[in-house]
C-alpha cells in the first residue's frame, strides 16, 4: 500500500476571498504581523499498490481529472 498527501493551493495572482477573510479575522484576534493568507486543501490518498511509478501517474491523473481545477489551482503530491 501507497499513502500519499495531494495539496492543492489557488495559482499566484488568483483571489483568494477566504485566505483574505482569514487574514481579516487573524487581525481581529489579536495576531499582529500577519502578512497575507493563502488557503487550499489537502488530501490523504492510500493506493493499493506497491508500484511507486504507477502510484504518481495514477494521482496526477487523480488531480489533473477532479482533485485540482487546474485552470485556477496548483497542486503537488508527495508519496509518504
Amino acid at each position: 500500500m501507497i499513502k500519499a498527501r495531494v495539496t492543492v493551493t489557488l495559482k499566484n495572482g488568483v483571489l483568494d476571498p477566504q485566505g483574505k477573510a482569514i487574514e481579516k479575522s487573524l487581525g481581529a484576534l489579536g495576531f499582529g504581523g500577519v502578512g497575507s493568507v493563502r488557503q487550499g486543501k489537502v488530501f490523504d490518498v492510500e493506493l493499493d499498490t506497491k508500484d511507486r511509478k504507477k502510484a504518481e501517474a495514477d494521482l496526477s491523473a487523480m488531480c489533473e481529472k477532479l482533485l485540482a481545477n487546474t485552470v485556477i489551482e496548483d497542486y503537488h503530491v508527495d508519496i509518504l
